[in-house]
């Protein structure tokens, strides 16, 4: 069941997807509609589950889940990442590789491999000032609250 993103609870689970690249605006509405049929039907052991998605600054791909009249299983879970990897392929974008770093510079998202980041920390190119999107919070309040953060409040601050 979709349901408007701001409606779920903040102990609602998230899955964040960051992609290599920003989505054109074609790709947007193609996106968009793909997610709202794929979250429409999402199911977990035959429930529907009250689910919504966001996607930030047209690159990240945020899916959040109400977990408090049914959670996701094994096998829902694994039909949302087959539906990420088929936006992989039809897109031919990186949404899945949890070893790349996004992060602003001013206001426009860079996106850089694990071991550049980190070459550029050393190099000062970046800093602990430096906001970073911390795809590893678990659910829509740590989402809102620690998702885009300075580099020092989040697990990027062991590169500065």
């Amino acid at each position: 069941m979709l349901v408007d993103f701001e409606a779920l609870p903040n102990d609602s689970r998230v899955w964040i997807y960051q992609c290599n690249r920003t989505f054109s605006e074609e790709e947007l509405k193609t996106v968009k509609g793909a997610l709202n049929d794929f979250l429409t039907q999402w199911t977990a052991h035959g429930q529907d589950l009250r689910a919504a998605f966001e996607m930030p600054y047209n690159r990240f791909i945020v899916i959040g889940l109400d977990q408090s009249q049914a959670s996701a299983s094994g096998c829902s879970i694994d039909a949302s990442v087959h539906f990420i990897q088929s936006l992989e392929a039809k897109f031919e974008v990186d949404l899945l590789d949890k070893m790349n770093v996004s992060y602003k510079q001013g206001e426009y998202v860079a996106y850089k491999s694990l071991i550049d980041f980190k070459k550029m920390a050393k190099n000062r190119a970046v800093s602990k000032n430096t906001v970073v999107f911390n795809n590893l919070v678990a659910t829509k309040g740590e989402y809102l609250e620690h998702w885009e953060v300075p580099a020092s409040e989040s697990w990027h601050a062991r590169f500065m």
